[in-house]
Formats: structure tokens, C-alpha cells, sequence
């Protein structure tokens, strides 16, 4: 174990905060709106501030939200991990490439270059050290890969006018979920080269890859629990969760 630990590469999470979050309704951003008196986004921060896997963090933010986030969020937390904070684009990936050009840049450490890079988004509060773990070891195995869980649901594909053409087969179908992790020199060299495109049509970083450097892309089990928060439903049934954890910490030190 502890030579494993020696041999650990540098790991590097980008966190997304930059969406504006209408299909929420409220007022301010998503990842802002508090649950338990905490902001969401501090939830997916804590744990990567306190995992062994992860060894600093960007955050990609909205434009002109860099002060308001590195003192509510990062000082007032004490988010010692976080090494840049920086604005977002206009579309998700190119939040991704702002983060990604921090790295490519040399502003972190010399060895984040050669290490691993996190994609999160900042409106997932639920990953764990679990996942993060199982993450670490898959991307050490195979270069790229994403978290996600199997379907509970069938799935059909449909035509433009909303008629079924195709059942695939449920075993088969997973719901992709966030970190998406990858080698920082793959991940860097697919957005270096799609984002040099004209028309840049991919729906999330694992497209990139697979795409612009034809390398697969490997599904890891993330948690059912790991949803990203878009609707207010998501909101009542996060803190549904967060309750539930509360409970068994405290059930745990009786």
C-alpha cells in the first residue's frame, strides 16, 4: 500500500460552476442556493479538499463571480486546495478548456501535467472518496473514464416526431454522471484540437475523447445517489439525502 501511495500521480479537479441554472427558477445560481445553511457547491469542495486522492482544484465560475466565490465560498470554507478560480465560457466546454488551460499553462505544479484531471460539476454534491477512489483506479487502467450507473429504466430512441424506432437493451444503457476523469495530457490534446473546430456539437468531456483522439472511454459505478441538481425536485430530494446522512453520523457515534 504505502509504495502504491508514492506511485500515486498528480490529480487535478476541475470543478464547473459557470451554468446559469434556469430550469431552477430561483433567484441565484444552482450550485449557490444553500442546503443545510451551506452552499451546494461546498459539499463536492469538502470532499475533495479532504480526499487522498485529490490534490488541487480549479474552479470555473461565471463571469465577473471570482471575488464573490473565492471569499464566501473558498476563504470562508477554507478551501486550501483551490488554486485558481476562473471564468467560464459561454458553453460547457468551453468552462472545460478554461480549466484545462490553467493546467496546460503551467500555473499549477510541474507535475500536474503528467497526472489526472477531474471534470466535476459543481451542482453534484453527492460524489464521495468512494467514487473518487474507483475513479483513480480506473483512469490508472485505462486512460479515460467516466462515472455513471446502470439505467433503472427503459430506454427508447425516438424519431422527430416522438415515435419509437429502437429499444436498446437495458443492460446496456448507463446514466453518465460526473467526475469524468482522463491522462491531463489526453483530455488536454482532444479540447486543443475540437476547439480549434468551427462547429463543436459534444454533451459532455468524454465525447472529446472519443472523437478527437479515438481513444475508449471506460464506465466506472459512480452512486444512485449521485445526481446533479437542475430542478427544484432535485433540491427537496437533496436535502432528503443530506438528512439521511445526518441521521446515520449520528446513529454511528451513539
Amino acid at each position: 500500500m504505502e509504495e502504491k501511495r508514492n506511485k500515486k500521480k498528480h490529480c487535478t479537479a476541475i470543478v464547473l460552476s459557470a451554468g446559469q441554472g434556469k430550469r431552477m427558477g430561483a433567484p441565484i445560481q444552482k450550485q449557490y442556493i444553500e442546503i443545510q445553511g451551506r452552499p451546494i457547491i461546498y459539499y463536492s469542495l469538502h470532499v475533495f479538499e479532504e480526499s487522498n486522492i485529490i490534490d488541487d482544484m480549479i474552479l470555473v465560475v461565471g463571469h465577473g463571480q471570482e471575488d464573490y466565490v473565492y471569499d464566501e465560498i473558498v476563504r470562508k470554507y477554507g478551501f486550501s486546495k483551490v488554486r485558481a478560480i476562473v471564468p467560464g465560457g459561454k458553453e460547457r466546454y468551453d468552462s472545460v478548456w478554461n480549466g484545462l488551460k490553467i493546467i496546460r499553462n503551467g500555473a499549477l505544479c510541474a507535475k500536474a501535467g503528467d497526472g489526472y484531471v477531474f471534470i466535476h460539476d459543481g451542482a453534484r454534491p453527492f460524489v464521495d472518496e468512494v467514487i473518487l477512489e474507483r475513479a483513480y483506479d480506473t483512469v490508472s487502467r485505462h486512460r479515460a473514464c467516466v462515472a455513471g450507473m446502470p439505467s433503472k429504466d427503459t430506454v427508447k430512441i425516438v424519431d422527430e416526431d416522438g415515435y419509437a424506432v429502437n429499444t436498446p437493451e437495458r443492460k446496456y444503457v448507463w446514466n453518465v454522471q460526473t467526475p469524468q476523469v482522463f491522462e491531463t495530457k489526453l483530455i488536454t490534446e482532444a479540447y486543443s484540437r475540437m476547439m480549434r473546430k468551427e462547429s463543436i456539437q459534444v454533451t459532455d468531456d468524454a465525447m472529446a475523447v472519443e472523437l478527437e483522439m479515438q481513444v475508449p472511454v471506460k464506465l466506472f459505478e459512480g452512486s444512485y445517489m449521485n445526481i446533479k441538481i437542475t430542478t427544484p425536485e432535485d433540491l427537496e430530494t437533496a436535502r432528503s439525502f443530506l438528512k439521511k446522512r445526518s441521521l446515520v453520523k449520528v446513529n454511528s457515534t451513539l
